[in-house]
């Protein structure tokens, strides 16, 4: 059942960001958010934060997150999803999981987990033209309270 109402999101987020129905990897090749993002910052280079978002097995997507801090050291982790809110391991951080659920046809709620505790829910939101997505961070400590809630906004790029 749930699988059927995470197909039947992806059709209508292909719906009204696209013009096309369907489920099938055409569908998936449609879905808004996959591209290429930069987060909007005045730091002064060489810092940078660009997220890829891509297509991933049945209706789901890959994540890479590619930044560069001040002192102009990089790195690069990532994970998938399915949209189905089942916590899967990030690539590149040790002792990660991350777990992805709809919560509207433009808004998604990414959960991630340190060492089996939940330390961040990020809302995701793609903006109605497509080309914005605003994130907001809300930060938790060991007993689930909010210590830190910040806000980024990346633009596509590709």
């Amino acid at each position: 059942m749930r699988k059927n109402a995470l197909l039947l999101t992806l059709a209508v987020v292909a719906l009204v960001f696209v013009g096309t129905v369907g489920v099938d990897a055409a569908a998936q090749d449609t879905n808004p958010r996959f591209g290429v993002w930069k987060m909007k910052s005045d730091a002064p280079a060489p810092r940078s934060n660009v997220m890829t978002y891509e297509p991933w097995g049945d209706g789901g997507m890959k994540i890479t997150v590619a930044s560069t801090n001040g002192n102009g050291e990089s790195s690069e982790w990532g994970y998938v999803t399915l949209f189905d809110g089942e916590f899967r391991a990030v690539e590149g951080r040790q002792n990660a999981e991350t777990a992805v659920e709809i919560v509207n046809e433009r808004s998604t709620r990414i959960i991630n987990k340190s060492n089996g505790r939940v330390t961040q829910v990020i809302i995701n939101t793609l903006s109605e033209d497509g080309n914005t997505i605003e994130n907001e961070y809300v930060r938790m400590d060991a007993d689930g309270k909010i210590t830190r809630v910040t806000h980024a906004t990346y633009e596509r790029i590709h």
